[in-house]
């Protein structure tokens, strides 16, 4: 298991990781697919989660999510930990577990590494907090 915070994009699906689902948004359609975005968090960072199909229904916020060979990739232009394809999540756990809401990694800038084209650094922080799920003041 990773921390979030260890987390950063790629087009493999090797990220074993668990977390807590804080906000869950509203269900769209994708074409004929189910789709929707929640907050997720551990205790070292925070990260947009992207839900498909029956995940959508499958969880609740305050529910505890073990992810096993996610990936955190770009989807129409949005920096998303999701499933894919090859990955699983499932509900271990429910409302006990610490967590952080900043850094969000979704809202982080990546760039290429300059010393290796195949990984991605961070480069700036576009938000510390999540624009889809602002926090409550």
């Amino acid at each position: 298991m990773v921390p979030l915070e260890a987390i950063v994009p790629a087009a493999q699906n090797n990220i074993n990781t668990q977390f807590i689902l804080l906000e869950k948004g509203k269900i769209m359609w994708d074409g004929q697919n189910k789709m929707c975005l929640g907050l997720v968090a551990d205790k070292t960072a925070a990260v947009h989660l992207q839900l498909w199909g029956e995940e959508c229904e499958a969880f609740e916020a305050g529910d505890i999510i073990r992810m096993e060979n996610g990936i955190f990739s770009y989807n129409k232009n949005n920096l998303v930990l999701r499933a894919g394809r090859r990955g699983k999540v499932e509900k271990v756990g429910d409302f006990t577990m610490e967590f952080v809401e900043t850094p969000n990694l979704s809202e982080i800038k990546w760039v290429p590494d300059p010393n290796n084209s195949n990984k991605y650094v961070q480069h700036s922080v576009i938000s510390p907090y999540s624009r889809i799920f602002p926090p409550i003041p």
